[in-house]
C-alpha cells in the first residue's frame, strides 16, 4: 500500500475498538495495512470473531486473555494503542467518591495499561521495535470538580507511567507517547447532548453548547470526529513518526486554555 502512511504487514491491538474514536482508529488502521485485534466485553454483529477477543480488561484475568490472543493470533504486535477509558462515577464532588468509585476508575482508566504492557512490551523489546499509544485526555488538566476528580486522577496516574515507560524503553527501539482528547463526538456523547438538550428545553445544537460551556469553551466551535482522532494515531503508529517518543499530543480544539 502506498500513500503518505502506511501500516502494512503491522500487527496492532487497539483496545475498546468497537465504537467511538476506538473503532474509528482500527478501521483505519486495517485501510493502512495493518493486521487489528480489538477487544470489549462483546463482540458487536459486525464484526469477524478472528478480528476480536470479548474480555473484561479491568481486571488481571481480562488482561492476560487479551495478551494471550495477541501472542496466539497475531505472534506479537507491533503496536498497541489503549484506547480503554471513560467514568461511572457518581457526581458530586470528592465526598460523593466512595472506594469502590475510585478502585473502578482506576480499573478502567490506568490498571489495563500497566498489565497490557507488562506483558506484552517485553516482546517489542525483543524484536527491537515497537509503539505504545496510550489515549489519556485534558481531563488530567482541567479536572471537573463536580464529576470527574476520580477519572482527571487515573489519567493523570496514566501520562505520568506512560512518560516513566518511555524513558525506560526508548533506548531499545521502542516509542511511547500519549494522545489526549478533549470532547470526541461520538455516539454516547451524541445521547448525552440530547439529553441534556431535552431537559433543558433546547435543540441538539444547544445540548452541545451545554457541553462546551462546562469544558470552559471549545475556541474551535466543535468537538473533535473520532475520525480525526483516529487521524493522528494512526500517524503516531507509523514510520513517519518514528523519533517521536515520550510526549503528548492534545487533540480538543483548543480547549486547554494555557500553553
Amino acid at each position: 500500500m502506498t500513500g503518505f502512511l502506511d501500516l502494512e504487514g503491522k500487527r496492532a491491538l487497539i483496545t475498546a475498538g468497537t465504537k467511538g474514536a476506538g473503532e474509528a482508529t482500527a478501521v483505519l488502521f486495517r485501510s493502512l495495512g495493518a493486521h487489528v485485534l480489538t477487544t470489549a466485553r462483546s463482540r458487536p454483529e459486525s464484526l469477524p470473531e478472528d478480528l476480536f477477543v470479548a474480555a473484561d480488561l479491568t481486571t488481571a484475568e481480562g488482561c492476560a486473555t487479551v495478551s494471550d490472543a495477541v501472542r496466539e493470533r497475531l505472534g506479537g504486535v507491533d503496536i498497541i494503542v489503549h484506547m480503554l477509558g471513560g467514568s461511572s462515577a457518581p457526581g458530586g464532588g470528592f465526598a460523593a467518591l466512595r472506594e469502590e468509585d475510585w478502585t473502578g476508575e482506576l480499573n478502567t482508566n490506568l490498571y489495563p495499561a500497566v498489565r497490557l504492557d507488562r506483558k506484552l512490551v517485553p516482546g517489542m523489546l525483543a524484536q527491537g521495535r515497537g509503539v505504545v499509544i496510550h489515549v489519556t485526555s485534558i481531563q488530567r488538566l482541567l479536572p471537573l470538580p463536580e464529576s470527574t476528580t476520580a477519572y482527571a486522577a487515573a489519567k493523570a496516574a496514566l501520562s505520568t507511567y506512560s512518560k516513566s515507560l518511555s524513558k525506560e524503553v526508548a533506548p531499545h527501539g521502542v516509542s511511547v507517547v500519549r494522545v489526549s482528547p478533549g470532547w470526541i463526538e461520538t455516539q454516547a456523547s451524541v445521547r448525552l447532548a440530547e439529553r441534556l438538550a431535552a431537559q433543558a428545553g433546547t435543540d441538539y445544537e444547544g445540548g452541545k453548547k451545554i457541553i462546551m460551556d462546562s469544558l470552559g469553551g471549545i475556541p474551535l466551535g466543535r468537538p473533535a470526529k473520532p475520525e480525526e482522532v483516529a487521524n493522528l494515531i494512526a500517524f503516531l503508529a507509523s514510520d513517519r513518526a518514528a523519533s517521536i517518543t515520550g510526549t503528548e499530543y492534545v487533540i480538543d480544539g483548543g480547549t486547554v486554555p494555557t500553553v
